[in-house]
């Protein structure tokens, strides 16, 4: 009877982990229409004061260390600190900033609070809520959420700021949250935690592949779209960011030269457009076109190729975090890469810069 009771307790208490995950998952995205004027005021205000010396004094969080700086010694065992990924971004962006959180929470040396991305769908299929306290789930527990203004990481000044207001919450229930689009520079710090959430979501079981298993699959994603659309803009968001068929050419002789002793090579084009927009890509055997395909199904595609050709979009540097496989990247990107083989920089023209 004991261990029957057991049993039915540790399944009562999987079933109630599930039901909290899938609750998670459905509230995800939601409350977004009445949060958008008092955010968009706030990154407004925070834009402007930024970088001028009242900036940190606007900040409750300020004014409490220099009240409350004697605590080095107490516990930071009820310390989170969370990131919103910003709703009205794409999920590229979105995901840059759930992994400031994560990254920042590692360096403070205090625990990470999840909050979903804005998609339901995206916050299902990523699955980095796996293993996660939410911040809503810690409000109820009776935690404060703290505002931390926004940092440069690679100011020692600013940083011990942060660590001293972080340090100054010691021994209370607090939950940090840092400005929005808090930039973290190297993203790939977080690869091999984002890679077990990701292989180990329970929606993996309903993935699709068009790869064969039997060929070595390199993926090619050119960003156009919006890209194309506003070129001609003279922005220089957009011109920075895009990339001409020929440097997709370039890079993927690159790719074709390093890769040469794998047999059936297939290569998967995916893109914006139509199929005479990449007739310089036929000259290739086995190439598949991928043009308008699904969001999601093409980051499957580039998270599972043996080796990906990125553009300078998070779209594609974000699979580039998860694939496991070769990654053939733009060395001129606002993001960093790991100094390793399987991440080869390539020149403005796509040819090969370094291999590490």
């Amino acid at each position: 009877m004991r261990i029957n009771q057991k049993k039915h307790q540790k399944l009562k208490v999987d079933v109630i982990g599930k039901e909290n995950s899938m609750k998670r998952i459905k509230n995800a995205g939601k409350g977004r229409i009445t949060e958008k004027i008092p955010r968009k005021l706030r990154n407004f205000w925070v834009s402007r004061l930024r970088h001028s010396c009242v900036y940190k004094y606007c900040y409750k969080s300020y004014w409490y260390y220099l009240l409350h700086n004697n605590k080095l010694n107490a516990s930071k065992k009820n310390l989170y600190f969370a990131a919103r990924p910003n709703p009205g971004a794409g999920i590229g962006h979105q995901m840059a900033n759930w992994i400031a959180g994560y990254w920042f929470a590692k360096k403070f040396e205090i625990k990470f609070a999840h909050i979903p991305f804005s998609s339901e769908k995206w916050e299902k299929f990523l699955g980095f809520y796996q293993g996660e306290k939410t911040v809503s789930e810690l409000k109820k527990e009776g935690y404060k959420v703290v505002r931390v203004q926004k940092f440069d990481e690679d100011n020692e000044q600013e940083v011990s700021r942060i660590q001293n207001i972080i340090t100054a919450y010691a021994g209370e229930k607090v939950v940090f949250l840092t400005e929005q689009d808090q930039f973290y520079h190297d993203q790939y710090g977080v690869c091999k935690d984002i890679q077990e959430k990701f292989y180990s979501a329970p929606c993996r079981k309903e993935d699709k592949l068009i790869y064969d298993n039997n060929n070595f699959n390199i993926a090619v994603h050119i960003r156009r779209g919006d890209i194309v659309q506003n070129l001609n803009e003279q922005n220089k968001n957009i011109t920075m960011r895009f990339q001409s068929n020929t440097y997709f050419i370039n890079a993927l002789k690159m790719a074709l030269d390093y890769c040469k002793d794998k047999k059936d090579i297939h290569i998967y084009l995916f893109s914006q457009g139509v199929e005479s927009e990449f007739l310089e890509f036929k000259k290739f055997q086995n190439v598949h076109f991928c043009l308008d395909m699904g969001a999601q199904e093409s980051f499957l595609h580039m998270v599972h190729a043996d080796a990906l050709i990125t553009s300078k979009s998070s779209f594609s540097y974000k699979p580039a975090l998860l694939n496991r496989g070769i990654k053939f990247v733009p060395k001129d990107f606002w993001h960093g890469y790991p100094q390793n083989s399987d991440w080869i920089q390539l020149e403005e023209d796509g040819t090969i810069k370094n291999v590490f």
